[in-house]
């Protein structure tokens, strides 16, 4: 039996317009240059074996590069910590295996103080003509500068700024939602709507990663760990950890002593 023929979808006129448009730009015209003037904000792009493929001028003189040239070809395990770069790939692969956009990732990074300074991502698919994802493009702000634009939300920034130095303690939606003059579903709802989380997964996030940096240490005692980033017992925290980072506390320090000492 004769099978037959699938009709093709014209071009439009103007899809062609587009498109020989885009051929036609310049290298030094990209369009994400436009990002050097959003203050704040890096931008970059990744090939499908991750490695940067592009960068705007804020994204490059934040690892101590002067021209792009210099960060083409590195990837994240190169450019940030251990713990960092694993968390950062694990988002990158989720995106090249699915095709779709992951926004509004809070990335946590700790200062010497043990304060976490965090960062929102916004990472999209990079698509070839046939649809086959073929690397990733993202942004990524401070929160302290998205807050500029985050105006319908900066209610909950009290709240927000509380967790930031008392996430190894006990905190409630409630007393949360009374310090902003809010109530817990309305506390809620406006976390999600900022953070795509709820209160608790972003203070559990938080634990987590300062559990991470915690485990760094030689002398940390799992135990001790859980103590500090404030899990009430050590089995909670390795179920918790297990679940975020995919593996136990102790095989997570094992791991990165292995590592560095590699």
């Amino acid at each position: 039996m004769p099978t037959r023929a699938v009709k093709e979808k014209p071009v439009s006129a103007r899809a062609l317009q587009r498109d020989a448009f885009l051929k036609a730009i310049a290298p030094e015209s990209q369009f994400y240059l436009l990002m050097d003037h959003l203050p704040g904000v890096s931008f970059f792009a990744k090939n499908q074996d991750f490695r940067i493929i592009a960068a705007n001028t804020q994204f490059i003189e934040r690892f101590g590069f002067k021209e792009e040239a210099e960060i083409i070809g590195k990837d994240d395990f190169s450019l940030f910590p251990q713990r960092l770069a694993e968390n950062f790939r694990a988002d990158d692969v989720e995106i090249m295996r699915t095709g779709q956009p992951k926004l509004n990732i809070m990335e946590l990074f700790f200062n010497r103080t043990g304060i976490p300074d965090w960062f929102i991502t916004n990472k999209l698919p990079i698509f070839d003509r046939n649809r086959k994802v073929i690397g990733i493009m993202g942004t990524t702000q401070s929160y302290e500068g998205k807050k500029q634009v985050l105006q319908p939300y900066l209610q909950i920034d009290r709240a927000v700024e509380w967790i930031r130095s008392h996430f190894r303690k006990r905190i409630t939606v409630e007393e949360l939602a009374e310090m902003v003059h809010l109530s817990p579903r309305q506390m809620h709802r406006k976390f999600v709507e900022t953070f795509g989380s709820s209160p608790q997964a972003f203070i559990l996030k938080l634990r987590i990663q300062a559990a991470c940096d915690a485990l760094q240490h030689d002398d940390k005692q799992i135990s001790e760990v859980a103590r500090e980033v404030g899990f009430g017992d050590q089995s909670t925290f390795t179920q918790h950890f297990h679940k975020h980072m995919g593996l136990t506390p102790l095989k997570y320090q094992q791991q990165f002593r292995l590592i560095r000492k590699g």
